[in-house]
């Protein structure tokens, strides 16, 4: 297996982000490209994350399952330098990362072995209900997410009379409301709401940094989907609902 990726700024980026809610994933390489999928160790969130074989500028390998503990993959990654590429090579159990910017540099990443169970994203996010779709400015997203984490831990996605609404409340309260000129707003049912984890959404909401557009899929009391796509990338979470009596 040896893998060319110039520019590597967005995957470094999403790494990073990748991180933050999983330590050890399978890194799966094939002829469509790399691929992980990972749930966090509290059952609460899953995450895809997918660059296509056309975004590297080298690409031999036949299929490939890689054990990668992520925080020492972020460590070396953030080694390279603006305008830099980056080659993956497998030599046994060892992953080798080369890094060429203004000098080369050459790393080796001890591959693991991972005991929990693989997961497929896609196959698994089919068997989940949304009713309700909408697409925003990620910048949107993002204060709305960070205002609602001003004044408490959770919040709730709701869409009403052609609405969508973000809002937080406890003992103080904030809320943001879209139209459907803000937002590209879809619902089946006319209406949803379901609630979630802000500390989750706010490392969702780093992700959502890396692209204009983000994507959200919900029902009512039903998990969360959250799509970011680029040419040269897909970052996907799934996150469970937050169910209490009281809002």
């Amino acid at each position: 297996m040896l893998v060319k990726l110039d520019n590597p700024g967005l995957l470094i980026k999403a790494i990073d982000v990748l991180s933050e809610l999983v330590t050890e994933v399978r890194m799966k390489i094939n002829d469509a490209g790399i691929s992980i999928t990972a749930i966090d160790p509290a059952n609460v969130a899953m995450v895809g994350f997918t660059i296509p074989k056309s975004s590297f500028s080298q690409f031999e390998t036949g299929t490939e399952v890689l054990g990668i503990n992520l925080d020492n993959l972020k460590r070396i990654l953030r080694r390279c330098g603006q305008g830099g590429s980056v080659i993956f090579e497998r030599k046994g159990n060892l992953l080798s990362i080369q890094i060429q910017d203004r000098i080369r540099r050459n790393f080796t990443l001890n591959l693991i072995d991972i005991e929990r169970e693989d997961v497929d994203f896609a196959e698994k996010s089919s068997r989940m209900e949304f009713n309700s779709s909408l697409k925003m400015n990620s910048i949107d997203f993002i204060d709305s997410v960070e205002d609602c984490a001003v004044v408490a831990d959770a919040c709730s996605f709701i869409i009403k009379e052609g609405k969508f609404i973000i809002e937080a409340r406890g003992l103080d309260s904030a809320r943001a409301e879209f139209s459907g000129d803000e937002a590209e707003i879809s619902s089946e049912t006319g209406s949803a709401k379901s609630r979630y984890s802000l500390e989750y959404l706010q490392k969702f909401a780093k992700g959502a940094k890396l692209t204009d557009k983000t994507i959200l899929k919900f029902s009512e009391s039903h998990p969360l989907r959250m799509d970011l796509k680029a040419e040269n990338f897909e970052l996907s979470f799934i996150l469970a609902p937050r169910v209490e009596t009281m809002d």
